[in-house]
């Protein structure tokens, strides 16, 4: 089902449609401009992906421990395409990325920066909240921890 590839791992294609996914939600969609998507910390990232078509619908980076701004290893760049939305694909994409990250990464603790709106996504995955409100990008966020 979900695809899990170390960045060096991505074929040509799945960086592409990778990059346009996330074109698609964070630039187009939520108007994210004041920040550079491509950070270069994709570089040392497992991505984790599903695909339908060829197209990537449901996506996140996994940002090991060494890597992430946090203490912990992280999740970021969370995302479903909209026409696919409301079809438990982010619960499955966040349930994988923890047992990913358990099992392979052998990390127990994971903390992320969520957008406020879909806290209660991450909650139902276990995930607390550790912070008060702050903005990014001009969305409000909250940080979180499993």
């Amino acid at each position: 089902m979900f695809k899990i590839k170390h960045f060096n791992e991505l074929n040509v294609n799945e960086m592409y449609e990778i990059a346009k996914s996330r074109y698609e939600v964070f630039a187009c969609e939520q108007k994210i401009f004041c920040e550079n998507d491509f950070d270069d910390v994709d570089k040392n990232c497992y991505h984790i992906f599903y695909e339908n078509n060829d197209k990537v619908i449901a996506y996140a980076r996994i940002i090991p421990k060494e890597f992430s701004s946090y203490e912990d290893t992280s999740i970021g760049r969370v995302l479903v395409l909209p026409e696919f939305r409301r079809k438990n694909l982010a619960k499955q994409l966040i349930l994988s990325s923890i047992k990913f990250i358990h099992n392979t990464l052998n990390e127990k603790h994971i903390t992320l920066s969520a957008q406020e709106y879909i806290k209660n996504l991450y909650s139902s995955c276990g995930f607390v909240e550790i912070s008060n409100v702050y903005y990014e990008a001009g969305i409000p966020h909250i940080k979180m921890r499993l």
